[in-house]
């Protein structure tokens, strides 16, 4: 199925390390996600995450690095 017709609606939806994804509106989330509060069209939803998800390291590593940089 091309995007264009894709007309399912998707929740973005985040996990413990920051990364996020779309998950299927409707669908239950998988363990260890949660979600945004946005939801929309495939594109809307993926345009939201270009948005927020600036830096695309995990949660763990970006505070591991500032910890050793604190401490170093």
């Amino acid at each position: 199925m091309e995007e264009s017709e894709d007309r399912r609606w998707y929740q973005v939806v985040v996990n413990d390390e920051e990364q996020y994804s779309i998950w299927p509106d409707g669908s239950d989330i998988p363990a260890g996600w949660r979600p945004v509060g946005v939801s929309g069209d495939r594109a809307s939803c993926l345009a939201h995450i270009d948005e927020v998800w600036t830096d695309m390291r995990p949660r763990s590593l970006r505070n591991w690095l500032a910890d050793r940089d604190r401490v170093g």
